[in-house]
């Protein structure tokens, strides 16, 4: 496994771009936006667009997922459902904070906890991690100890939790129940920011000692 972070649109939002050396297929979490710098990447790495996966349906993850997955002729799979309402929304949230248009869309799959996704010779399992908004998902590869949070947890921080259905006891309980337990050993790539680990964050983020709330 190959992973290249493209930092994308005004948010600066991480696109991972996850290539199986084996078969040259890629996985794109999160392509929110300037997708001429992703194809660029894509070419660089020497692979082929194979699948699009979304941790959940904020406006800079995945705006332009759909745009994207069809010009490549590739499925949008994820978030879990409970993100409906927010793919729904793209329009009238685009044009409310002046991000670029977006065009409402249904992915291909919906995912659960539990679940996996396949690309080439890697399998991500699927953790839903709600409380940032209700329908987020982890994308998790256990053989590199490797995780793609989205913005569940930072480097130091963690989600916001007041937008619309999100809640700050419910993203906790996601971090120290389903995140944590993974390892500290495991490198997450954030959806914001640099990587960290679990046991880093465990040890010095404060929202994980209750410093903030």
């Amino acid at each position: 496994m190959k992973v290249a972070v493209v930092p994308v649109t005004s948010y600066q939002q991480n696109c991972s771009l996850i290539l199986c050396e084996e078969t040259g297929k890629i996985a794109a979490v999160d392509p929110g936006g300037d997708l001429d710098q992703l194809e660029a990447q894509i070419a660089a790495m020497g692979g082929k667009l194979d699948v699009v996966l979304l941790t959940h349906g904020h406006m800079d993850h995945c705006s332009q997922a759909r745009v994207f997955a069809d010009r490549h002729g590739v499925q949008v799979i994820g978030p879990h459902e409970e993100d409906c309402f927010w793919i729904e929304m793209l329009p009238e949230t685009c044009k409310r904070v002046g991000f670029p248009h977006a065009d409402a869309f249904e992915p291909d799959r919906w995912l659960k906890h539990g679940d996996t996704v396949s690309f080439g010779n890697i399998t991500l399992q699927v953790l839903h991690t709600p409380g940032h908004t209700p329908g987020h998902v982890v994308f998790f590869n256990a053989k590199e100890k490797l995780a793609f949070v989205g913005d569940v947890i930072f480097h130091g921080s963690i989600g916001r939790t007041d937008f619309p259905r999100g809640d700050f006891d419910t993203l906790i309980q996601s971090i120290r129940e389903k995140l944590f337990p993974l390892g500290d050993d495991v490198t997450f790539v954030p959806g914001h920011g640099p990587v960290s680990t679990f046991g880093e964050e465990k040890r010095s983020n404060p929202f994980m000692s209750g410093v903030y709330r």
